[in-house]
């Protein structure tokens, strides 16, 4: 795997120049989106892509921004380098980048279990960002989702053992696969045939296992193994006992997750919910007279990870252990928002 020098503390200047990478995708147009609804400062924005894309325009604020195409000369005099373009352009261009002086915020699974480079939600572990070596790994969506809700709990009653099931959108695919369901669902109401060209099964009125390789040694998907292995790392507790089942749902956007986590010490769900009610980036959605809980439609475009469902895990006698429910919008939270919130810390 690529290796850097460490880059020590290298700051980002208050008013950077700004590229991202990945402008015209689905994650690229929240990072834009975010960078201009949270007023981040910078000089100048470049928008890069491939090729194809270049000369579209788009717009920030109320100016028009043009695309232009991706090359090794794209960074001069760049300070921040927002990457989602895929683990492949990730590898080749990071590198690059940070050679011309820039910071990268990463938003691929290319960096993110090399151990010098820090795997960071600004809810849980900031301090990783002190020392980095140029690049700064943004984490997979589903374990944003899943483990943010969880830090706070973590740090009061260490989790000892966390089972995770996730009920992933399709925006976690990107925007060709959101118009896939759309297009397919169409169809299917139409009662007309529609062969998939995105994904590997029929996505109308269907569900199935996320559509990573699976590993014939352990029977988990590489979606999974992120889940796992970044949890560890974020939380730095190698040792933690998680396993997890991620599940490709017809949603156009916002990832859902089954929780259950057993802690240190016996904990209630009412002490679960004192917890969560001032934990940042959460919002309590928990209304059991309405029988309303977290839902997609209205985690969509919200900053925060809704959580309800919280009660005890009936199958743990020891009292240890609580079941809950999230919701996540993957491409603020789970992505665009949760790169921006790094590049915030490094101003």
């Amino acid at each position: 795997m690529q290796s850097f020098a460490a880059a020590g503390s290298r700051r980002v200047p208050a008013k950077p120049v700004i590229a991202v990478v990945g402008a015209t995708g689905a994650v690229g147009i929240e990072i834009l989106g975010c960078l201009e609804k949270r007023r981040f400062p910078h000089s100048s924005i470049r928008a890069l892509a491939s090729a194809r894309s270049a000369g579209k325009q788009l717009s920030f604020g109320d100016k028009p921004l043009a695309v232009t195409e991706l090359t090794e000369s794209s960074f001069d005099g760049v300070d921040l380098a927002f990457f989602s373009a895929g683990g492949s352009i990730s590898r080749k261009y990071a590198p690059i980048a940070v050679s011309r002086g820039a910071v990268v915020v990463d938003n691929s699974s290319a960096f993110r279990m090399q151990s010098d480079v820090p795997l960071v939600v600004p809810e849980i572990n900031p301090e990783m960002l002190a020392r980095h070596p140029g690049i700064i790994a943004n984490p997979n969506c589903a374990a944003i989702i899943s483990i943010t809700p969880l830090w706070p709990i973590h740090k009061l009653n260490p989790i000892r053992r966390l089972i995770v099931s996730t009920y992933q959108a399709a925006s976690g695919a990107g925007a060709a696969a959101m118009e896939e369901l759309r297009e397919s669902t169409r169809a299917a109401l139409e009662d007309k045939p529609y062969q998939q060209k995105v994904l590997p099964h029929p996505y109308a009125f269907n569900l199935f296992s996320h559509n990573t390789k699976v590993d014939p040694a352990t029977g988990y998907n590489e979606e999974e193994s992120k889940v796992i292995a970044e949890a560890r790392k974020i939380f730095g507790e190698p040792d933690l006992m998680v396993s997890a089942t991620c599940v490709r749902v017809p949603v156009l956007r916002a990832h859902c997750v089954s929780l259950t986590f057993e802690c240190e010490r016996p904990i209630t769900p009412d002490e679960v919910r004192t917890i969560l009610s001032t934990a940042p980036g959460v919002q309590i959605v928990d209304d059991i007279e309405r029988n309303y809980f977290p839902m997609p439609k209205d985690a969509t475009g919200a900053d925060d990870i809704l959580v309800g469902r919280i009660r005890k895990d009936l199958s743990d006698v020891t009292g240890k252990s609580i079941s809950l429910f999230c919701a996540g919008d993957q491409l603020l939270k789970g992505a665009a928002l949760n790169a921006v919130q790094i590049a915030e810390l490094l101003l």
